[in-house]
């Protein structure tokens, strides 16, 4: 097949570039330019955009001797993702805008014009796996074999063409051994640190960022009985679940601390609680994304909520029509907050294939 592997310049990339020359693929790799102003992202950033990621990319192409083009997607990321994660703040949700970058960006729009090009498929270092027939799959987005390094959550929010497109050469490897292998290949980035940095705030002052571009919304924080505690200056300074920084003279009456618990953006009202408070049973999420057939009516399944976090069994009802779902938690799950996104696994493959996704309107 002729293949477009996605060169972000880190370690996961590199061999999963490797491994799809290996087994026989022509192989043309792109590395995505995504900053308007590459010159502004910190060198070592542990982002993905930088000069440095760029020419860390190019060298392992020149190592496994394929060809090398930079794709400038700045436009789109700026619209698609830069501008969605100031929307989503001001709304008053909680958006992860690494899943935002691959649902429009590594995938949709490298998707896009790879098969306008003639490419067949995308390769990425995403540690996820699809079924393959032996398994009596169809090729449906399942977990990694590395549990600390899975990443079938940030993939879940795909649709089923990107799916279909889609290559994971390093998802049934764990993390330690894709290291040696990249660093038998030769490849200078074997022990480049991971990327975690959200990439357009290198220097990791979220509050900052938001505030030069929503500007002072002032608001009042309450108690969960209505009481006014302190005024503040923007919504988007605050998250589900936070109890840092929130600076309240008056103590609660049971002497324990507080926690944001509700954001109204549009009153600019932040309600803080109890820990007991952020207890959720019920979570409804729209903007679907259907993955498996199971995806539809009333079934049993599991559901995660964060990149790293638990996993709980609950009750699903898809509404198609609607584009909701509503999730009937078997447990309790604390600080869900509205723009996550809601990823389903089936519990009948083993817990490791996504049924689909949704991104998380309300809780309660």
């Amino acid at each position: 097949m002729r293949v477009l592997a996605a060169m972000s310049g880190g370690v996961d990339s590199a061999v999963a570039a490797a491994r799809a020359v290996e087994a026989g693929h022509d192989v043309v790799g792109v590395h995505l330019a995504l900053s308007q102003d590459p010159q502004a992202v910190r060198e070592s950033s542990r982002g993905c955009c930088s000069l440095e990621d760029s020419a860390d990319a190019r060298r392992v192409c020149d190592k496994l001797g394929i060809p090398f083009y930079v794709w400038d997607f700045s436009d789109r990321f700026k619209e698609d993702v830069i501008d969605d994660f100031v929307d989503s703040y001001a709304r008053g949700e909680t958006p992860n805008p690494c899943l935002r970058c691959n649902e429009k960006i590594k995938f949709a729009a490298l998707l896009e014009r790879g098969i306008a090009l003639g490419f067949d498929a995308v390769v990425t270092g995403h540690y996820a796996r699809l079924t393959q027939e032996a398994d009596g799959g169809d090729g449906y987005l399942r977990r990694g074999v590395d549990p600390n390094k899975d990443q079938s959550y940030v993939l879940g929010v795909l649709g089923a063409h990107e799916i279909a497109h889609c290559m994971f050469p390093v998802g049934d490897t764990v993390k330690p051994k894709i290291r040696e292998e990249a660093a038998a290949h030769g490849f200078s980035v074997a022990k480049k640190p991971d990327s975690y940095d959200i990439c357009f705030i290198p220097d990791g002052n979220t509050q900052a960022f938001l505030g030069a571009r929503i500007g002072l919304r002032p608001g009042m924080i309450v108690d969960t009985d209505g009481h006014e505690l302190k005024a503040h200056d923007g919504a988007w300074n605050y998250t589900i679940g936070q109890r840092k920084g929130l600076d309240i003279k008056e103590p609660a009456a049971d002497g324990k601390p507080r926690y944001v618990t509700d954001i109204d953006a549009r009153t600019g009202t932040i309600t803080v609680g109890s820990r007991a408070d952020l207890n959720v049973t019920r979570i409804t999420a729209d903007r679907l994304k259907y993955l498996h057939p199971a995806m539809d009516g009333t079934f049993e399944a599991e559901v995660q909520v964060r990149a790293h976090g638990s996993v709980v069994p609950c009750t699903v009802t898809v509404d198609r029509a609607a584009d909701r779902m509503e999730l009937e938690l078997h447990e309790v799950l604390s600080g869900v907050a509205r723009g996550q996104a809601a990823v389903v696994y089936l519990p009948d493959e083993g817990g490791d294939i996504v049924a689909g996704s949704g991104t998380i309107c309300a809780t309660a």
